[in-house]
């Protein structure tokens, strides 16, 4: 087993840097891509910004809603108050989006139905 751990490294390695290397590009493209869409497009722009500010509005209500209980096993494994309520308010935000979309959807397919 020794013997073929050199071998191992030696297939894995290259493998590995050739994924960071991607990994890398992904990054970059993502980053540069939407602020060149961005630039040719600043009404686009205005609707991302709308978007962001309206999930940062449901992020604070679902902070606001959201409870800093531990349980004694939470607090074993190092939670504390602040993270509990953390953890609450990405849930709580998370049942939002879920349940609007949800109703959009169906509102959706139901008004389609109606108007044939």
């Amino acid at each position: 087993m020794e013997e073929s751990e050199p071998l191992i490294h030696s297939l894995i390695s290259p493998g590995l840097i050739v994924c960071y290397i991607f990994l890398g590009v992904t990054i970059v493209a993502s980053v540069f891509m939407p602020l060149i869409n961005a630039i040719k497009n600043p009404q686009g722009l205005i609707k991302a910004i709308g978007g962001i500010v309206g999930l940062v509005i449901l992020f604070a209500i679902s902070y606001a809603l959201s409870g800093s209980e531990v349980s004694v096993k939470a607090a074993a494994l190092g939670t504390t108050a602040a993270s509990s309520r953390l953890i609450g308010a990405g849930m709580i935000l998370f049942y939002i989006v879920l349940l609007t979309s949800v109703v959009l959807a169906a509102y959706s397919l139901i008004k389609d139905i109606i108007s044939g």
